[in-house]
């Protein structure tokens, strides 16, 4: 299990330096235009509540997302790992793998998207194979207690 997370995070460094752009030239045109079947984006992300704070950074790709993603909570260990998951309109559903207290654990995240914020949503989990995912994805909670603002990419 500790091997996981280097694992995972080798993948993802991988996926997004493979990552190009599809471009189509006209024969005999000289202008370029890209494929609008094959978009990506990096989007960075930062909640800051208090004295709490995260960061979550997203590479979309067409209807797939993977990225990183930190919580700094006061008074509880800081966790940071790697999302992989996909958009569905604007809702964001991925798989959060991260380290914490010296373990390895995966749970589902979701995210909806308004404007220039991403509102984490909560609900009712439960465990399934070692990962702790939600009951029912359409009674999820999106109160804004958690809104992570866009932010430039460093």
């Amino acid at each position: 299990m500790k091997k996981l997370i280097p694992s995972l995070c080798v993948a993802v460094t991988l996926m997004m330096a493979c990552q190009s752009k599809n471009t189509i030239s006209g024969t005999g045109d000289s202008t370029t235009t890209t494929s609008s079947e094959d978009i990506t984006s990096t989007q960075c992300y930062q909640s800051i509540k208090n004295r709490d704070t995260a960061i979550v950074s997203l590479n979309i790709e067409n209807e797939k997302v993977t990225g990183s993603l930190s919580y700094n909570l006061f008074e509880k260990d800081k966790n940071n790992g790697v999302v992989a998951g996909i958009v569905k309109g604007d809702t964001i559903i991925a798989d959060y793998t991260f380290q914490s207290e010296g373990s390895t654990s995966i749970r589902q995240v979701a995210w909806l998207k308004q404007n220039n914020q991403l509102i984490e949503g909560f609900g009712d989990v439960e465990e399934v194979d070692g990962k702790t995912k939600f009951k029912d994805l359409g009674k999820l909670n999106f109160d804004k207690s958690l809104v992570f603002s866009k932010i430039n990419c460093k």
